[in-house]
């Protein structure tokens, strides 16, 4: 019999604490039934804690076959998994995570505004601009509002459009530069704690 897995990256547990391989991983047997292989119990969480655990393609094999020796196993997804169990599910109210919200749109457009104008210092964005306005007008004028205004509208136009989604509406299906960045991040977040793990059970421990 041959079973192909395809394990995901990261998987979480809520309350229980048996990790079956349906959790884990998808399954495909050609011309059979799965449901009794996806109920294999490929790991079993020991603390009553919160914590972070490392199974091995290597474990979720033996497991495999020690149900069905006969039966040979192609991995075509992740060689480590990990898995966040949480002894209670997470019930965060509303109001906190609202302010969460607000205090990072405030970090946000408070470090964007000051990068924007560290950079319009930097590049003297006032005295092109006044460059600019003497050459077509022949006149000096500080800061010429049929530049800076135009500027200004288009300086917003162009970040909405950058980061692909103004509300609800995106003007493609295309993901945005911080999806992308997030997406980077959690690969390296998990990447980093799948060695963190792995050194700790080189060393005899467990979770983390």
């Amino acid at each position: 019999m041959d079973i192909y897995i395809k394990p995901i990256e990261k998987a979480q547990i809520i309350e229980r604490k048996l990790v079956f391989l349906k959790d884990i991983a998808e399954v495909y047997i050609g011309g059979q039934t799965k449901g009794d292989i996806e109920g294999i119990v490929v790991f079993q969480i020991t603390k009553d804690k919160d914590a972070t655990y490392l199974i091995s393609v290597m474990d979720v094999i033996r497991a495999i076959n020690h149900q069905y020796p006969d039966a040979t196993v192609s991995n075509v997804g992740e060689m480590d998994i990990l898995v966040e169990y949480h002894h209670k599910a997470k019930k965060e109210s509303k109001t906190l995570e609202l302010l969460k919200v607000c205090a990072i749109c405030v970090v946000l457009f408070a470090g964007a505004a000051t990068t924007i104008m560290c950079f319009h210092s930097d590049t003297q964005l006032p005295l092109i601009f006044q460059n600019y306005y003497y050459m077509f007008f022949g006149e000096n004028v500080d800061m010429p509002a049929i530049l800076s205004v135009p500027y200004s509208i288009g300086l917003a136009v162009g970040v909405m459009v950058f980061f692909n989604h103004f509300s609800k509406i995106s003007i493609t299906d295309d993901p945005t530069p911080i999806e992308v960045e997030m997406s980077t991040y959690e690969k390296e977040t998990n990447a980093s704690i799948v060695d963190k793990l792995n050194k700790t059970n080189a060393k005899g421990g467990e979770g983390k």
